[in-house]
């Protein structure tokens, strides 16, 4: 199903269902005392379907639950999304399910066997991290949890969900959404009262774990860039990732801009090769700019590189620019420098963690246009905020880096 087809049937069906089930819902929780009891962590699933990046940025959420509760943890994500939990290895494979959402009725017949499969697993407690998805509110009383925790809107207009949520935290749309995961946490802990998250969440608890890279895969991946630039003698990798996902193609930075930076850095550095990467469905727009760059130091890598290979790459490359879309969380679980062009989405709430990632933003008064508020849907074609970031701009901050790890060619 396509992005859109999915926010219209969590509008028009959604909000209906969360309506109807409502009066169910807490008729449930009044008779099992779900209000009144400490959540039983023990086995609880975390629910996040749509956003490969945020399972990674729930990773220090969920790695705190682990360590301080003992708890077993469950996730339930897309199936083509399931990726994005390999690379941490946080949830044992036998604890994730994978909804297939290829068409509606797929969707229809996994929801019925999700029910099954967490009675199977006994779920205790379920965390919502999704943002206001009528969806993941649903899975989350069909789930048969007694502690549903998930974001409420409180007081503010709109973004209605029902009483489908039995313990809400109000998001708060001015902090990191890692902090917003993380206050779910210490919600499920019993660490706070009513929805308003008091209490503090230090820097540490943020600290993404570090992907374990074993020499097979790396040596796997030094071979495939050989065999697609054969001259390669160890030459520093610098990685542009051209391409973003369908959920918002107004984050990608326009071709002729890459084509640009990628032709500057090959007349700066003679010991460079640049590899562009991106799924196998991306090829055709990698290429595009790989012509404008229009050097032999300069590859289409889309497709070449599985998923799992994406990571040892990264820990290989000495930077990468990035549009911001899932690899540059990914990258994150290494020592990498990316540089994130965020155009209708704000690094305050997003830019990867790691410490190795560095924005660059214009941050006009119209940004961000997109929020949990508007489910991510913008109408805005012309995307001063993206394509008025120059290649001149870009170039200046890659160029800072890049002088203090490779010696200039005068």
């Amino acid at each position: 199903m396509t992005v859109q087809t999915m926010r219209n049937i969590d509008k028009w069906f959604g909000a209906p269902l969360c309506f109807l089930l409502s009066p169910v819902s807490w008729l449930s929780d009044f008779l099992r005392g779900a209000k009144r009891k400490k959540p039983d962590v023990s086995n609880t699933l975390f629910i996040e379907l749509s956003e490969m990046g945020s399972a990674l940025i729930a990773d220090p959420a969920m790695r705190k639950l682990k360590a301080n509760a003992d708890a077993q943890l469950f996730f339930v994500i897309f199936k083509k999304n399931y990726k994005s939990l390999e690379i941490l290895k946080t949830i044992d494979e036998k604890n994730v399910f994978k909804m297939n959402a290829d068409n509606f009725f797929s969707l229809v017949k996994d929801i019925f066997r999700f029910m099954a499969w967490t009675r199977k697993n006994k779920i205790s407690t379920v965390i919502d991290i999704e943002l206001f998805s009528r969806f993941t509110a649903l899975l989350s009383f069909f789930s048969g949890a007694r502690s549903r925790i998930g974001f409420t809107n409180l007081h503010d207009e709109g973004l209605y969900r029902g009483l489908l949520i039995n313990k809400p935290v109000r998001y708060n749309p001015h902090v990191h959404v890692a902090v917003n995961f993380i206050s779910l946490v210490n919600k499920s802990l019993g660490l706070f009262e009513n929805a308003y998250a008091t209490i503090p969440v230090s820097p540490a608890e943020l600290t993404l774990q570090k992907a374990n890279i074993d020499n097979e895969s790396t040596v796997t991946v030094k071979n495939k860039i050989k065999k697609i630039y054969t001259d390669w003698q160890g030459e520093k990798i610098i990685i542009l990732n051209v391409n973003a996902s369908d959920m918002l193609p107004q984050r990608r930075w326009p071709q002729e801009n890459f084509a640009l930076l990628g032709q500057d850095l090959l007349r700066t550095y003679d010991d460079i090769i640049l590899l562009l990467t991106g799924a196998p469905a991306e090829k055709e727009y990698v290429q595009k700019v790989t012509d404008g760059i229009n050097d032999k130091r300069c590859m289409n890598a889309a497709g070449v590189f599985s998923f799992d290979e994406l990571v040892p790459l990264y820990a290989l490359s000495t930077c990468m620019i990035t549009n911001d879309s899932g690899p540059a969380h990914f990258a994150a679980v290494t020592n990498l420098k990316v540089f994130v062009l965020f155009g209708p989405e704000t690094p305050a709430l997003y830019l990867p963690l790691g410490g190795h990632a560095e924005p660059i933003y214009l941050g006009l008064p119209c940004s961000p246009c997109v929020s949990a508020a508007n489910h991510r849907k913008t109408s805005c074609i012309t995307r001063p905020c993206i394509t008025g970031i120059s290649p001149a701009m870009v170039i200046k901050k890659v160029n800072t880096f890049l002088q203090n790890e490779i010696t200039t060619v005068v």
